[in-house]
């Protein structure tokens, strides 16, 4: 090895902690999980979108200052935009467009929570 080159490896930036101890920060990336698994189940068993958004509302201000305030940010924006869609989507099913709003609306749910459960396993925040 060449002593006159130096070897610099760029250290990977530290996650916001927002001033949390690890036991904290462990729990919130425990309970941003469970979010995640909740609103993928919802597909198989509706009831759990719905626990899911209640977990979201009541630990968002203790993710407050971390990286996982994005991710309940993200999973609360899209459970009410999801039903939002799939609102629409069902008032217009008679008009013949109904069909692809759930589709469209589906998908989009789907992606989601796939997105932000693949930031969540690299321990990014989610870009909202």
């Amino acid at each position: 090895m060449n002593p006159d080159v130096i070897d610099v490896v760029a250290k990977p930036a530290e996650p916001a902690t927002g001033g949390k101890t690890q036991r904290e920060m462990e729990s919130l990336r425990h309970l941003t999980m469970v979010g995640y698994l909740l609103n993928a189940a919802g597909f198989l068993f509706g009831i759990t979108w719905f626990i899911a958004i209640v977990l979201n509302y009541i630990k968002r201000d203790a993710a407050d200052g971390t990286l996982y305030a994005s991710h309940f940010a993200w999973q609360i924006r899209t459970f009410w935009w999801g039903l939002l869609w799939a609102c629409l989507g069902t008032l217009t099913l008679l008009l013949g467009v109904g069909f692809a709003v759930l589709v469209v609306a589906y998908l989009w749910v789907i992606y989601r929570v796939v997105k932000g459960f693949i930031y969540w396993s690299d321990e990014k925040p989610m870009k909202i």
